[in-house]
């Protein structure tokens, strides 16, 4: 698989004897874990394990999921702590002005002005809008609200943002 993969979840802990796992989904798009759905586990060794959801369901903000490769917990205990991942090719569409984190991570910020700030190092989802952290020179950090206010232009083809530097963002 030379494929770029795409995290959309995080395997918490076993849930019963059946083989069945606990997942903290990292996705917007719950249904990645419906039945017959194909998911890539991914060991901290980076070895990676093809397998078809054959139940899931939703249980206190975590899926509790079984795949059909196996069927008791002595054959998925050893994945507690790997990721899910799928596939770049089966990411779902966004709207326009919508993009993925990974895709905004790495960019260049720079003012209208034309002046380079930094790159995009995290994205921060504290409540009403989205914050882009940016890594400024000397260690410093800009926390950029996504708002139309502030973010002007995202291209995400040329790794770049262009923000509107408004009064009291840089202290």
């Amino acid at each position: 698989m030379t494929e770029k993969l795409i995290t959309v979840g995080k395997i918490a802990n076993t849930h019963g004897i059946r083989g069945e796992l606990k997942i903290v989904p990292e996705t917007d798009f719950p249904e990645r874990f419906d039945k017959g759905n194909a998911l890539i586990i991914v060991d901290p060794q980076n070895k990676q394990t093809p397998v078809t959801v054959q139940t899931s369901r939703l249980h206190k903000n975590v899926f509790i999921v079984q795949f059909t490769q196996f069927s008791n917990i002595n054959e998925v205990e050893k994945f507690k702590g790997s990721l899910l991942k799928i596939e770049a090719k089966n990411q779902q569409p966004l709207e326009e002005g919508e993009y993925y984190y990974h895709e905004i991570i790495g960019c260049k910020v720079i003012t209208e002005e034309g002046q380079e700030l930094g790159l995009i190092s995290e994205v921060l989802t504290p409540g009403a809008n989205d914050v882009w952290v940016v890594d400024l020179p000397k260690g410093k950090q800009l926390l950029l609200p996504v708002i139309d206010d502030v973010i002007l232009d995202v291209d995400v083809a040329a790794k770049t943002i262009r923000i509107h530097l408004m009064e009291g963002l840089m202290e």
